[in-house]
């Protein structure tokens, strides 16, 4: 019963941070907006809070979606593969750091896409702001340079899920259980 109750728990914080996460995906999605279609980046994201303003708010909810989400699928892949679980017929676990490299790049994958996305509507609907700096938090990059270490990380992200996915599926791996290969013999 114990067990039942941590895996539960558990559950529950993979949930939360999952809905974190994609909470966070959607307002920086709509400062994205904001940012591509008007010049409204400077005013308040809700004017409850005045000085917090539309594009700082897009910065933080995209570093939070960026830790949730890695976060939650870490937790998902763990409790997917059994770490921590006696295997039972099944192949051995995967180790966890893997699972973790797994969950970062399948989240920098989607992420590195959406941003790629994001500036390259930018480009479309003002493109003088290749040249410009990304916000003004930093002096640097400009969006023009994320753009491109984007599609840099997307690669790598997009390579790497692709390889720890086909690796955890391998024939190689699934372990045979003993007497119930021929139950139907």
């Amino acid at each position: 019963m114990r067990r039942r109750s941590l895996d539960n728990r558990k559950l529950v914080v993979e949930s939360a941070a999952f809905g974190l996460g994609y909470t966070a995906v959607l307002i920086w999605s709509g400062s994205a907006l904001v940012a591509s279609f008007t010049g409204g980046e400077a005013n308040p994201y809700w004017p409850a809070i005045p000085h917090l303003r539309t594009d700082t708010t897009g910065v933080i909810a995209f570093a939070v979606a960026i830790v949730s989400l890695v976060v939650s699928r870490y937790l998902q892949l763990r409790r997917r593969n059994g770490v921590g679980v006696e295997p039972v017929g099944r192949p051995p676990a995967r180790p966890a750091g893997v699972l973790a490299v797994q969950a970062a790049a399948e989240t920098a994958a989607v992420l590195s896409t959406a941003l790629v996305a994001y500036l390259s509507l930018n480009a479309v609907t003002h493109p003088i702001t290749l040249t410009l700096q990304l916000t003004h938090l930093w002096p640097w990059p400009s969006e023009g340079t994320v753009r491109v270490i984007a599609l840099g990380i997307c690669l790598v992200a997009v390579a790497t899920s692709r390889y720890l996915r086909a690796a955890a599926s391998r024939p190689g791996r699934a372990a045979a259980v003993p007497g119930k290969a021929d139950v139907a013999a």
